[in-house]
């Protein structure tokens, strides 16, 4: 399994900036993919928020990015609204090959998962 660590939320006003950081470690973080999912106050379910693809409602102001020498995934978050309130997951899944993110869109086809961190935006 990968073993996921979040850090980096907090709170912050309208069009304030946040970066989200994930360690994975593991013996199988090498050859998993990874992506950002988050689950807004209320909701049941967890949407993904960027992998292979964005969100469209976080498109172009947030940006995926991981440094496999620091066994880190980032994600930027640029010119924040309230809407983008939520617990921000970490979530890996394994595939066999090196890609850095993941193409599956939904949750249940990740295996490994963060504590979260949560991001609040005030308006």
């Amino acid at each position: 399994q990968v073993h996921l660590v979040e850090s980096g939320g907090g709170s912050v006003q309208t069009g304030g900036s946040l970066r989200l950081s994930c360690v994975a470690t593991g013996y199988r973080a090498t050859h998993s993919c990874m992506g950002w999912f988050r689950q807004a106050p209320g909701d049941d379910g967890r949407e993904l928020v960027a992998a292979a693809y964005y969100a469209d409602s976080v498109e172009g102001r947030f940006t995926i990015s991981r440094n496999r020498a620091e066994n880190t995934m980032y994600l930027q978050m640029d010119s924040l609204k309230p809407e983008d309130t939520g617990m921000y997951y970490c979530a890996a899944a394994f595939v066999g090959d090196v890609y850095d993110f993941c193409t599956f869109r939904r949750s249940f086809e990740y295996t490994s998962w963060g504590q979260g961190t949560q991001v609040t935006v005030s308006a």
